[in-house]
């Protein structure tokens, strides 16, 4: 798995142990445990909770994308999302829809 900088890239200087925390024990330490659970099953679990807590930010979309990169096909992330409308809401469904509609276009 690549190495993820998000967080010195843009925290760096303001939160610097935010930063190591984001980049070295989330996407480091927790992120590269492929033995116990898949990169592509991470990404489904992270896209879910990040949806169905409301935060349907530039931290969905990325996430999203992410999920892609790790094999989440086009018709699985639209099921998904889906599934989820009815336990988080519909309107969450479709902000996640449309980000996802967005990246799976590309």
């Amino acid at each position: 798995m690549k190495k993820i900088t998000t967080g010195g890239d843009q925290m760096g200087s303001f939160a610097p142990k935010f930063a190591s925390l984001n980049d070295d024990v989330l996407f480091g330490e927790v992120w590269s445990r492929e033995d116990r659970l898949s990169p592509r099953d991470r990404s489904l679990i992270t896209i879910s909770a990040l949806m169905t807590s409301g935060i349907l930010d530039s931290s969905l979309k990325n996430h999203i994308a992410m999920g892609k990169e790790h094999g989440i096909s086009e018709e699985e992330i639209s099921e998904a999302l889906t599934q989820l409308a009815f336990y988080a809401g519909w309107p969450k469904a479709w902000a996640a829809l449309r980000m996802a509609k967005e990246i799976y276009s590309k």
